[in-house]
């Protein structure tokens, strides 16, 4: 459980930085106050994707794991039969 949380922290963080630096180096473009401001935007853009990505990745993790399941189960059917 904690590992889960350390790694959504991680994920959320990491994407804000690179959100932070792309909307930063965007909002450079016109002038300083922009640049601020962008900065924050691709930070908040970047942790909502951070979170959102790690979780989607978990989800197919689990599908993955119950096909695989569901795929030996037809195996051990039909082999037995």
């Amino acid at each position: 459980m904690v590992k889960q949380q350390l790694e959504l922290a991680l994920s959320r963080a990491r994407y804000a930085a690179i959100g932070a630096a792309v909307g930063a180096g965007l909002g450079g473009l016109f002038n300083k106050n922009a640049a601020s401001s962008g900065a924050a935007l691709g930070a908040l853009v970047g942790a909502t994707v951070g979170e959102s990505r790690l979780s989607a990745q978990s989800r197919l993790d689990e599908l993955r794991t119950r096909k695989d399941e569901q795929f030996g189960n037809v195996l051990s059917r039909t082999s037995n039969e």
